[in-house]
């Protein structure tokens, strides 16, 4: 059972640990997954290209004149399907090693695969979600290439008919990063198994070998070479990860590996219709990360460009390093005759139906972009519209807000404001608050009618979205209706007035900077429930004497 297992290792001697299968002695390092290097790598020889932070430094004060980027993003999803894409198998993220496997996913001889009918419809969701044509009929194939964490000794994935392409995806850039509307291609979306994985020991002499993730369903979308900055990389990174978390296919999760993003990056004199020599980057586990990996080596490849060197840019796998900040030689780049793609013949064609695909289309929900331009046309900001569209959790509580009847720009403020800030504050996520929509837009309504006012309603707030409840009940509970009698508000500007001669004498003078003075003593005479409105109307009037 450990031959395929083990396949590529160079091992004397096996052994079993903590249900893991082990090899004594390790493979050279690049050629293993970036997400287990432990150690910061060493001063790499000429041959890999790095620049120093001086050099990067100088080609970034250049600000890429004379040159472009290119860039194309492949993106794995792994699907929250029960069951692995081709058995039985459960999958759940922090098992035991090698509780989750069966002769199937371990690549026993003699076992056949069996496709999850479920992977397919997540398959055509997510093609129709990135508007691609979607293949009537598609097929499986085996790609090729030996990996210890690879138990069959190839991978069941699509070749040349993907189950769907020619597609494209609309994004906004968020303000702070230049703004502005994008659409990015996507050249397909095809489905595939995914890996194991390979975990080292922290003093090299051995490897493990966890197969629970071989055999789990994954989605890859390749785009087309659209982007030019690590920022718009970034950005159609995290609008793919809305539309995942949206459909409901995954929950794209990057920390667990759940989205996973290598990244394609080549320079070229501007003008120049040609591509440059494609450098593939791995190992950033953040959109931060994608725009920072990016940045670094479009800088690397354009000085070498300007010294004359730009033949020593090869195609080639590199791993990104957060703590230095640097790109690094992984391995040489395989090209697509190295995986001897052919057909699977273990698996049927995937033949779909026009009524199948129809009864997705109608199931899906309203999308990302969707939510933005119906959001955009309320009158909201562009900065309101991506906050409240980037999380279909957020986006949801504020649609049923509205539901209820409360003014949009109000409610966003309210949850981009207060609301955020006590998520965040409590890391938490909107879902696990007592406050209820319903109980959002009572309170706005209460501050629009002018029973509290906005810092009454800011008390309130909290008790509602911590302990739950009625805006009404609290209101009454702790005395919180706002004080609207004109009378009772002008007896305690009188009493403030009195009690504060040498105040209103050096106002009347011309230090009118004490208007704010005279207020606050207001609200503090009133306990925060003088209504604002009235309370400005009526001391401006004393202030001046006309009353």
């Amino acid at each position: 059972m450990a031959l395929p297992l083990l396949r590529g290792i160079i091992t004397p001697t096996l052994f079993r640990a903590n249900g893991m299968f082990c090899t004594t002695q390790r493979p050279t390092l690049a050629h293993f997954p970036a997400s287990v290097r432990t150690a910061e790598p060493k001063a790499a020889p000429k041959s890999t290209q790095q620049a120093t932070n001086k050099e990067v430094a100088v080609a970034e004060q250049n600000t890429q004149e004379g040159f472009e980027a290119v860039i194309g993003i492949e993106t794995h999803v792994q699907l929250s399907t029960i069951t692995k894409a081709f058995c039985s198998c459960p999958y759940n993220y922090g098992s035991q090693p090698n509780s989750t496997v069966c002769p199937t996913c371990m690549g026993h001889p003699g076992t056949l695969p069996v496709l999850n009918a479920e992977v397919v419809e997540c398959a055509v969701k997510l093609g129709l979600a990135l508007n691609c044509d979607i293949s009537m009929t598609s097929k499986f194939d085996r790609k090729q290439y030996f990996y210890p964490d690879l138990p069959k000794g190839y991978q069941i994935s699509q070749f040349d008919i993907p189950i769907a392409q020619k597609g494209y995806v609309d994004l906004d850039i968020p303000l702070e990063f230049g703004g502005g509307h994008r659409r990015f291609g996507i050249t397909r979306v095809h489905m595939e198994e995914d890996a194991g994985k390979l975990l080292h020991s922290e003093s090299g002499s051995y490897s493990q070998v966890d197969l629970n993730r071989a055999g789990v369903p994954l989605l890859e979308i390749v785009s087309e070479p659209d982007m030019r900055t690590g920022i718009e990389a970034a950005e159609y990174g995290a609008e793919i990860q809305r539309v995942v978390r949206y459909l409901g296919v995954g929950n794209g999760n990057m920390q667990e590996g759940s989205l996973r993003c290598d990244v394609n990056v080549s320079v070229r004199p501007i003008g120049q219709s040609e591509f440059g020599t494609k450098v593939e980057i791995k190992n950033m586990n953040s959109f931060s990360a994608i725009s920072r990996a990016i940045d670094y080596e479009i800088s690397r490849q354009i000085l070498l460009h300007k010294e004359s060197q730009s033949d020593q840019i090869v195609q080639e796998t590199r791993l990104w390093d957060e703590s230095s900040q640097k790109t690094f030689t992984m391995r040489k780049k395989e090209g697509l005759a190295d995986y001897r793609y052919f057909p699977e013949p273990d698996l049927p064609e995937v033949i779909l139906t026009t009524e199948y695909i129809d009864e997705i289309r109608s199931s899906m929900p309203e999308l990302p972009e969707a939510k933005r331009r119906r959001y955009e046309n309320m009158g909201l900001s562009m900065q309101d519209v991506i906050f409240l569209a980037n999380d279909d959790n957020v986006a949801h509580f504020f649609d049923s807000t509205l539901e209820h009847g409360a003014d949009a720009k109000m409610a966003a403020n309210w949850i981009m404001g207060d609301i955020a800030a006590y998520l965040k504050d409590e890391k938490l996520s909107i879902d696990d608050i007592k406050l209820t929509p319903l109980e959002l837009s009572e309170m706005i309504a209460s501050i629009k009618n002018g029973i509290i006012s906005g810092k009454i309603a800011k008390e309130i707030l909290v008790e509602l979205i911590s302990k739950g409840g009625t805006v009404k009940s609290v209101i009454e509970e702790k005395d919180l209706v706002q004080i609207a009698d004109p009378a009772a508000i002008e007896a305690m500007v009188d009493q403030v007035l009195a009690d504060n001669p040498k105040q209103l004498e050096q106002y009347r003078a011309g230090k009118t900077k004490l208007l704010g003075f005279f207020a606050g003593q207001v609200m503090k005479a009133s306990k925060g429930k003088a209504s604002p409105v009235l309370l400005n109307k009526i001391l401006g009037e004393k202030l001046k004497g006309d009353c």
